[in-house]
């Protein structure tokens, strides 16, 4: 063997291993890029939505006499094509649904690019499955038309009925069509005004803020940045196109160190899920947990007469109500416990997630959760 092929193979050993060191090598837990955490204002996303028609259903549209506005809106795009229906004519198409069609505009969409559209039923049709959306005006807040939709829609779903059994498979009435809308209008950006741009972070946070205004200022100069409040941060701007875009590109991979959160326990009532971040802690307390069961049984209760008697059968409910309590559980938390001691002594009590939302909210009342609880 060469001395050129050992080293080859000395190299190669060598890139494995730094690749399986970098992907098994734990990063910082508080390191962050600008870009994650701020975006440049009025670089978004614009909602677009117009109502068109689907056509070319197979038995599967909309019920007109149940939907009106599906054969009036019919009857303007027969108009428009040059097609008169006579006065008083009552439509009863099945391939026809009227829809409504979204679509999200990203930043710096320019005339002629695609983008996907979303479109769902809006009357009572059974299935979009085989249809074709009608050119359609998608508008934006402003009332002006930004892009025109058309196309085959993709349904994601499956049905069939026989014999008044129904099997579904997903959703038939809401599809997409990729590609399916062509912009017509570009929206401007706020990139070539001005010698300045604002970053918004996206949550408020006066540590952050002047963690990014920092690390700019450390890259380009002092002055460069300035934090106006937790969440804005001016930062001044070449004069040409073209630098601002390197600039921009720049920034948004400068590193910042991120401050600890808020500690904070966030609470969706609907679902019943609870997050705590690992800023929280308790004080020192102690919890008690027991389930109170209630059981309430009914058994029919048949009273029959004796013979001869002239009474009449009578049915009664025998009811029976058990009160169960079971032994509740203390379990004594230690000053400054972290995450996973409050989870783990949570959880040994039996806790359900209603069970969490009333315990956490003692411990905040008796004013030994260092947190803010937020209830969405």
């Amino acid at each position: 063997m060469d001395t050129q092929t050992v080293w080859l193979r000395r190299a190669i050993a060598t890139a494995s291993l730094l690749a399986s060191a970098a992907l098994w090598w734990p990063l910082a837990a508080d390191a962050a890029r600008i870009k994650e955490v701020a975006t440049v204002q009025g670089v978004r996303n614009n909602q677009l939505v117009g109502y068109g028609l689907v056509v070319g259903l197979d038995g599967t549209g909309d019920q007109t006499t149940q939907t009106p506005f599906t054969s009036q809106s019919l009857t303007a795009m027969l108009q428009q094509l040059g097609v008169t229906v006579p006065a008083g004519t009552n439509m009863q198409v099945r391939n026809v649904a009227a829809v409504m069609v979204t679509a999200t505009l990203p930043p710096f969409a320019q005339p002629g690019q695609p983008i996907d559209i979303t479109v769902a039923s809006l009357g009572n049709a059974k299935s979009l499955r085989g249809g074709t959306l009608i050119a359609t005006p998608l508008r934006g807040a402003d009332g002006q038309t930004y892009a025109l939709a058309q196309g085959n829609l993709v349904i994601a779903g499956a049905g069939a009925a026989a014999g008044g059994s129904k099997v579904q498979v997903n959703h038939l009435s809401a599809g997409r069509i990729p590609g399916g809308a062509t912009v017509e209008r570009a929206v401007a950006t706020p990139l070539a005004q001005g010698d300045s741009l604002q970053l918004d972070l996206s949550s408020a946070d006066f540590a952050t803020a002047r963690a990014v205004a920092r690390a700019i200022n450390d890259k380009f100069g002092k002055g460069t940045a300035l934090a106006q409040d937790g969440r804005v941060v001016k930062v001044k701007m070449p004069a040409s196109p073209d630098e601002r875009v390197g600039f921009l590109a720049d920034i948004e991979n400068l590193p910042i160190e991120l401050a600890t959160p808020a500690a904070r326990v966030v609470i969706n009532a609907r679902t019943g899920s609870i997050v705590v971040n690992q800023a929280v802690t308790l004080g020192p307390c102690a919890v008690a947990h027991g389930n109170l069961s209630v059981t309430i049984s009914s058994t029919p209760v048949v009273s029959q007469p004796a013979p001869l008697s002239g009474g009449q059968t009578v049915q009664t409910e025998k009811v029976d109500i058990s009160l169960k309590q079971e032994p509740g559980s203390l379990i004594q938390l230690p000053a400054g416990a972290k995450l996973t001691e409050v989870v783990r002594a949570l959880n040994s009590l039996g806790a359900t997630p209603a069970d969490l939302l009333a315990i956490l909210q003692a411990i905040k009342a008796a004013g030994a959760l260092q947190a803010e609880i937020e209830v969405i």
